[in-house]
């Protein structure tokens, strides 16, 4: 009987269980004995293979995190790395790798293909900055969890009559804050891929006191600027209270909305799809609300550019 092995690597993202539950599921119906690996690519090094039942996967599609667990392997960054972990899977017998993560995991998974293992990857990642996907596993549940808190934030910042600037996670990609600043009514939305001038965000923000307004918010990306030195200047130049929300990790966990559950399940069963075509070292994208297979190769290749059209109309409804 073929093997399949599955591991979730790199930062979680809601929905990753919902993906290998996919995977096991369609794996098994397909004829296939299906291991997932624990702690991602430093579990494939010491061979920490499980296999996985129908039942090992019960109950886990609404959970956040990852049954499998994860780590990032600097280890598996190096061939010598990636060689163990050939040598662990050829020990189990194991012909196929399928892999939940992001960019991270996705270059891992083409540069052990290059040793000859096929390997499938499936995209998840909160930060949404993977190229040739429309949305990534986690990222809606991600913005709805940011969205949820900018309006509890908003009602203390009206009772208070301040401004609040909460901070999201996003070193290098912005997709997090835009997408909830404009759901959640922000003010001004700061993001890596968009210079700002802070004189204009002041402006902004004066000019809509001059009309009343009791409060504001500010959506802010980590990558971006400090939200703290932001704080004192905003305070400074405008003379009202500014206060600093920094969401942190709250925006991987939780439980996984219906979008990143069916999105997952979609994926991952179009990943065991491939295997049983006898295609691999590909990853199952999502474009035009479709399931779409592009080769990894291209995928490491490519860049996931911010959305300047969004930005233009968080601007403007924001006046």
């Amino acid at each position: 009987m073929k093997k399949i092995a599955v591991l979730t690597s790199g930062g979680d993202a809601p929905g990753m269980n919902a993906a290998v539950r996919a995977v096991v599921r369609a794996g098994i119906y397909a004829g296939y004995q299906v291991f997932g690996v624990t702690r991602g690519f430093q579990g494939l090094i010491n061979g920490d293979f499980v296999e996985m039942t129908l039942g090992s996967v019960a109950d886990i599609i609404h959970r956040g995190g990852t049954i499998l667990r994860t780590s990032r392997c600097e280890e598996f960054m190096e061939e010598k790395g990636r060689l163990r972990g050939l040598e662990a899977l050829r020990d189990a017998g194991i012909q196929d790798v399928i892999g939940i993560g992001g960019n991270g995991t996705i270059r891992g998974l083409y540069e052990f293909s290059k040793l000859g293992v096929n390997t499938v990857a499936i995209p998840g990642s909160i930060d949404n900055d993977i190229p040739y996907c429309d949305m990534s596993i986690g990222f809606d549940t991600a913005v709805n969890t940011v969205v949820g808190a900018i309006n509890r934030i908003r009602d203390t910042a009206t009772a208070h009559e301040r401004i609040f600037i909460v901070e999201v996670m996003g070193r290098e990609s912005g997709h997090i804050a835009l997408t909830a600043g404009l759901a959640g009514g922000a003010e001004s939305i700061l993001i890596p891929e968009v210079p700002f001038d802070l004189d204009q965000v002041v402006e902004r923000l004066k000019q809509g006191m001059k009309r009343g307004k009791l409060h504001s918010i500010i959506v802010v990306a980590e990558g971006c600027c400090g939200a703290y030195p932001l704080a004192r200047e905003i305070q400074a130049k405008t003379g009202m209270d500014t206060k600093v929300t920094v969401l942190g990790h709250t925006q991987r966990g939780g439980m996984p909305s219906a979008m990143d559950r069916n999105l997952a399940s979609r994926m991952g069963k179009r990943a065991v799809d491939l295997i049983v075509e006898g295609k691999g070292n590909m990853m199952t994208g999502y474009q035009g609300m479709k399931i779409v297979d592009v080769p990894l190769a291209q995928v490491i290749e490519g860049k996931k550019d911010i959305d300047l059209d969004i930005c233009e109309i968080a601007r403007i409804l924001s006046i």
